[in-house]
Parts: structure tokens; sequence; C-alpha cells
């Protein structure tokens, strides 16, 4: 008799082979990242959809509170609203004097005009649940023009950059990951240094300083600019702690972030330095334009080809009736001269 079910693999095979190709698929990915556009096309078309219907409750319910607010509330936000916004008029205008003051004085040495970096808000939808990794989901990707390596900002200092693309969402690492590091420099010594994140959202960690290092607590620290991926001048944290240990060859220097990384809900996209796109080279331009000249005299010659067909017959005859007409005219002009 034949067994009424096919017996497979067993179970410890299967396990077994399921993990070897999980590890394959794991190196390839750390290694190649051949996997980033099926990370992408998940993200895009099926993460992205079910993240923004979990976070769809809790956006109804924000809506619903604030739209039942009291009106005195509305009216105390107002007012406090239109006192900062006429405080932001006029540091406005201060700055306003300040920018035409700067340009006349680049103008008087000859130097370039810096431009402005351009910016655009995007908003945190969520938290990785990662407990190793420290990442943000944006909810700005490749259809506005994010790049890998972007820095992300908020209304206080530099957060972290993008590292993952898909379509219409992104996610960023914070300068709080242990794996991030950012050039920095002392604003009050100009003292250049590299914050390392520690894995706490709270500290940042500046290494490799020695014990005479003309640091102090307080001390603010902005990027430096060097690597060119962050801009410079961006206030990045606050020197709150320097241990100097007896027998060590550094001192332990110890910042917190400016940027609010655990609380904020809008962050700015800076384009500093973006990766150029390809533009078609003279060889390709040829190319191109080679084929373009193929493809009209290829339909040319068919279009010519398809006219002379119907033709061909009355073409023929006509020779003929002319062939016939030179002979008769050849024989009698023979006949009038014998």
């Amino acid at each position: 008799m034949q067994p009424l079910f096919l017996q497979g693999p067993s179970v410890t095979l299967r396990t077994i082979m399921l993990v070897i190709a999980s590890i394959v698929l794991m190196m390839a990915d750390h290694r190649w990242g051949h996997l980033e556009t099926v990370r992408g096309v998940i993200e895009s078309y099926i993460i992205y959809p079910l993240r923004y219907t979990i976070n769809l409750p809790s956006t109804l319910v924000d809506w619903t509170d604030e739209s039942f607010s009291s009106h005195q509330l509305l009216l105390e936000d107002n007012k406090k609203l239109r006192e900062q916004q006429l405080r932001a008029q006029v540091s406005l205008q201060k700055l306003s004097v300040l920018e035409k003051e700067n340009d006349r004085l680049r103008k008087m040495l000859s130097a370039q005009p810096k431009v402005g970096e351009r910016v655009l808000v995007a908003e945190i939808l969520s938290l990785d649940i990662d407990p190793y990794k420290q990442l943000v989901i944006l909810n700005k990707g490749r259809s506005s023009d994010v790049y890998i390596g972007q820095p992300i900002i908020d209304a206080w200092g530099v957060m972290g950059q993008v590292v993952h693309l898909a379509e219409n969402s992104s996610s960023a690492l914070l300068i709080s990951d242990p794996s991030h590091a950012i050039p920095v420099q002392v604003n009050r010594s100009g003292l250049r240094s590299t914050a390392f994140g520690t894995g706490r959202s709270l500290l940042l960690e500046l290494r490799y300083m020695p014990h005479n290092v003309d640091l102090d607590i307080g001390d603010e620290i902005n990027t430096s600019g060097l690597g060119g991926r962050f801009p410079p001048n961006y206030p990045v944290g606050r020197v709150v702690s320097i241990d100097r240990p007896a027998g060590e060859s550094f001192a332990t220097v110890m910042a917190e972030p400016v940027a609010h990384l655990g609380r904020s809900r809008e962050v700015l996209l800076v384009w500093h330095n973006p990766p150029l796109k390809e533009e078609p080279t003279e060889e390709k331009q040829v190319e191109e334009s080679a084929k373009k000249q193929g493809e009209e005299q290829g339909t040319e010659a068919a279009e010519a080809g398809k006219s002379k067909k119907p033709n061909d017959g009355k073409t023929e005859s006509k020779k003929t009736a002319t062939g016939s007409a030179q002979v008769k005219a050849t024989g009698g002009a023979a006949n009038a001269a014998s």
C-alpha cells in the first residue's frame, strides 16, 4: 500500500537549511547591499501603509483634542503666538541689516557669497523598535529628493542623518546611536574633535581628548563641517562632565545633545553637498543621436517601399508602351530613308 501522505525532509533539516539561507542573505546584504531595493519596495508598499494605519488613531485623538479645546485656551495661545511673531519680526529685521552689511563687506574683500542651504520640513512618524539602533521614521523619501547621508535638525540642533530610503518615507540615525560619529568644534576655543553616540539619548562622548585639553563644563560644541556631510556651525551639544582619571592616556569628556532627540515631532531636512545626478556623456549623446538617425532612415525607407508597391504594374506597362512606340518610330524612319 502507498502511504496517504508523502514524507518530506525532516524538521531539523528544514531548520538548518533556513538558517543557512538567512545567514547567506544577511551577509550578502551587509557586504554588497543587494537587498536595499527589495527593502525600499517593501517599505513603500507594505510597511508605510501599515505604519500610517497604526498611527491613524493617535492622529485622530490629537485632532479631536485640538478641536474641542476651550475658547479661552485658544485666545491665550493666539496672544502668545502674536507676541512671538512680533519678536521674530524684530529679530528678522536685525538679521536682514546684518546680511546686507555682510554682503557689502564680502564685496569689498572680493569674497564669494555663501549660499544658504535648502531645507524641507518632515514629520517623525514613529521610532524604530530595535533596542540596539536609535532610528526615527520620517514621512519624506525618494519622491522628495531625500538622499542617503542627508542631515536632519530640529529647532535646537543637529539630530542625525538619513540612512535608509523608500519612495515616501525614510529612516534617520540619531547622533546618540553607538555607531554614529560627527565632527565637532568647541565654540569657545575652536578645538576640533569627534562626538560619538553612547546609546543613550542624553549623552555624547568626545573621545581621545588629552588631560590638558582646553575644555570647561558648559562649553558649546557645534558642527565643524569637516567630512562634507554636515554643514558647519550647527549646534550639537554642551559639555556636562570632564573626568581626568590617573593612569589613563585620555580624559573622559561627556556632552549633552541640545536637540530634543526624544521629543521633537517635526524636523528639517538640510541639503548640504547632495550627490550629483549623472549627466549623459558625449559618447552616450553621439550613440543616441546615431540611433535616432538610423530609426528615421529606416522609417523613410519603409514608407518609400510602401508607396512604390502599388505603382509597379503601372510603371511596367508604361515602360512597355514607350518601348513599342520607340520601335515603331525607328521602323518608320528607316522606311522613309529607303
